[in-house]
């Protein structure tokens, strides 16, 4: 679809905008993106950061712009978890069928990738220029030093916000009249931590597989970079016994490490100073709507919806904002405001399903995983999917493999729940998960449901 050419600005230089940006150039608008933020390709990253897990949504937008190649040379695939419980034997889970795998891609490097690749489509970035107000109706942006200190004016015909959870764009349009919003913080954060390459350069763990340390109500996970390296996010509760208030020392740091991942302490690089340096970072779930303002304003990505990031599809979300953006063009072309409220009333509902998933995996991956009734369960599934695959998709598959909406993978896997918890009922179920009674008993309870 040829639209006629805008001039647009992005706020935010994160995932979400650089891509959106490629976008609104491939389809021939002149785009400009502010950040607060110094360009990320000339610091060193942050130590805030949980490397991405790239799925079937987000290799989908990718592919619309020609880039999926590109980024999947600085991604590698990971097809199944390592579990690794205390006093067992590592092993593995399968995440889908064969070749289905989450690419694991560094935060930083992917983010300087895109950027790079929206400059080489000619997009214009403005860093260190902080957005402190925007005029909705008549999409001007207003940028400066302080709050206080005089600011720039740039008058745009679209304005989108793409500044994350705590968007300065959302943040203007939370003061209109019914504007609904909601944030919510679970009372664990999470500290980034290193494990090192071999002396040879190589992985110390499987390098094709998401590393989990399950342990409760904490959990440790490393996902492998290309040099060699993992990078490792300890979640934990911020206050109670065990917990980042509980470890203000070095000596208690060790000896946390030594107690809940023996295996794994000696491969932490600069375990301590990781630790003490990195900061103690939060997480929200937040919502809001409506996403856009007349055919002025829109909101994409975390700004419009933040999740915890437990499901692996926060960029993915994102991701598949834009793409959904684009079909929407395509069909309704100059109409913007036909656009807006399309794409709002499409995603709003999803994106409050994958919120819902997200904090439920929170719950599975750190209590759940080290649970032989759960695993039971895991097993059945996977057995009767596996003969049956047209009647039973796992909601882990159905909201990483495939681009279903949300809302149906919610839905569905609540219907499966269901039949479930009926199935780990039965009688002696252990001993005879496998056989042809049980799987019978599942076929009717779906005919049935």
């Amino acid at each position: 679809m040829i639209q006629t050419p805008k001039n647009i600005a992005i706020a935010g230089s994160g995932l979400v905008g650089s891509l959106l940006a490629i976008y609104l150039r491939k389809l021939g608008h002149t785009v400009t993106v502010f950040d607060r933020r110094p360009d990320i390709r000339t610091i060193t990253f942050s130590g805030r950061s949980i490397n991405l897990a790239m799925s079937n949504r987000g290799w989908k937008a990718l592919r619309e712009v020609g880039l999926e190649e590109e980024i999947k040379r600085i991604a590698i695939p990971l097809d199944k978890r390592a579990m690794h419980l205390p006093g067992q034997p590592l092993y593995y889970q399968k995440y889908g069928k064969e070749g289905e795998a989450i690419w694991s891609i560094s935060r930083g490097v992917l983010n300087r990738r895109m950027i790079d690749l929206a400059e080489a489509a000619g997009v214009h970035f403005r860093f260190d220029e902080k957005v402190w107000d925007v005029n909705l109706p008549h999409a001007r942006l207003y940028t400066g030093e302080t709050e206080k200190s005089e600011w720039k004016e740039y008058d745009y015909d679209i304005i989108f916000g793409c500044d994350g959870a705590f968007s300065r764009i959302r943040h203007k349009m939370q003061r209109r009249s019914r504007f609904d919003y909601s944030q919510h913080f679970i009372d664990v954060g999470y500290k980034e931590l290193t494990i090192a390459p071999g002396a040879d350069g190589a992985h110390k763990l499987d390098k094709h597989s998401f590393h989990i340390w399950p342990r409760g109500n904490f959990m440790l996970i490393a996902m492998p970079n290309l040099d060699g390296s993992f990078t490792c996010t300890l979640f934990l509760p911020f206050e109670g016994e065990v917990s980042f208030e509980s470890l203000q020392t070095k000596s208690q740091a060790m000896a946390f490490f030594k107690e809940h991942f023996p295996a794994v302490m000696p491969d932490i690089e600069n375990l301590t100073e990781d630790f003490f340096r990195n900061p103690t970072s939060a997480m929200v779930t937040m919502k809001c709507f409506p996403w856009t303002y007349w055919d002025k304003v829109a909101l994409v990505g975390d700004s419009a919806h933040a999740i915890v990031p437990f499901y692996g599809q926060g960029m993915n979300a994102g991701f598949e904002d834009i793409y959904v953006l684009y079909q929407l063009i395509d069909q309704w072309g100059d109409d913007w405001e036909t656009i807006f409220r399309n794409y709002q009333e499409m995603r709003k509902p999803n994106a409050d399903a994958i919120a819902e998933l997200s904090y439920r995996n929170f719950v599975e991956m750190s209590s759940k995983t080290a649970d032989p009734g759960f695993l039971l369960q895991k097993k059945i599934e996977k057995h009767f999917a596996a003969k049956h695959p047209d009647k039973w998709i796992p909601a882990y598959s159905r909201v990483t493999f495939s681009d279903r909406p949300y809302t149906e993978a919610l839905a569905l896997g609540d219907a499966q729940e269901k039949i479930m918890q009926q199935i780990m009922q039965l009688p002696k179920i252990e001993e005879r998960w496998d056989s042809v009674a049980v799987e019978r008993k599942i076929l009717d309870l779906l005919e049935n449901s």
